[in-house]
């Protein structure tokens, strides 16, 4: 990749100062990550980390029944393959491409490599890492305690936030499966929200035509998510800034 591109679509790798950013530029690969492909398996070391740029990665347990449930999704705002350099190597979990696109890969001794010696870059990684684990935990409990329709309303905001445009291709059945929840019980809920002008929905797509309808009617979960994301990466930013000011 050229040193003088910036890839602003990732947001983590946007934050970077120029310096920093420079030692990564030469060693991003821009790929295409087409819809069902599987970036990792459980138990299986990583060889790569990914930051999307317009694609959305799904992070899911799948049982021994062949069940699963995604506990987050991971896009522009953030990084697959945390393991890399939290020093597991490996998940328990897998992930899959949700909505095809693109993203940076980096291979992982790299990744290592930086975060080693790389103290902004380090606490980026780190910061992330918070608002992801947050984002599992609401994820768990908004399962637990919330209807099927605040569930598909937080997940359906949260995947906006990710895309350029207000239209998802995706069935009934990946939902379900995302969120762990019969098909029957996604129909339903997207039957109730079409009716109220929410969302409008065909056979694979659906398009978002009142997005407030939709925060009215998601749980507090989606918000959690957000403001920790903001919270804690705006911080990252004030400091960047600051230290910038200082030199």
């Amino acid at each position: 990749m050229s040193s003088s591109r910036r890839p602003n679509p990732n947001h983590l790798l946007a934050a970077l100062p120029a310096a920093e950013f420079e030692r990564l530029a030469a060693h991003l690969e821009l790929v295409p990550l087409p819809l069902g492909e599987l970036l990792y398996e459980p138990g299986i070391k990583l060889q790569h980390a990914y930051f999307p740029t317009t694609a959305i990665v799904s992070l899911r347990y799948v049982m021994e029944s062949g069940a699963s449930a995604e506990t987050a999704g991971v896009g522009n705002e953030g990084v697959v393959g945390i393991s890399l350099f939290m020093g597991g190597d490996t998940m328990p979990s897998s992930a899959v491409v949700q909505v095809a696109g693109h993203a940076y890969r980096l291979e992982g001794r790299l990744l290592q490599q930086e975060f080693g010696c790389t103290s902004l870059l380090r606490r980026l990684l780190l910061r992330y890492t918070q608002a992801l684990i947050t984002q599992m935990t609401q994820t768990a409990a908004c399962n637990r305690h919330h209807s099927i329709e605040q569930q598909l309303c937080r997940w359906l905001l949260l995947t906006l936030d990710r895309l350029p445009s207000n239209e998802l291709i995706i069935t009934h059945e990946m939902v379900a499966s995302i969120l762990g929840v019969r098909r029957e019980g996604i129909t339903e809920a997207a039957g109730k929200l079409q009716r109220a002008g929410f969302i409008r929905y065909r056979r694979g797509h659906i398009t978002v035509l009142e997005r407030s309808g939709l925060e009215t009617h998601a749980c507090e979960c989606y918000t959690v998510v957000r403001k920790e994301l903001s919270r804690l990466l705006s911080d990252v930013r004030f400091h960047q800034d600051n230290t910038a000011a200082v030199h």
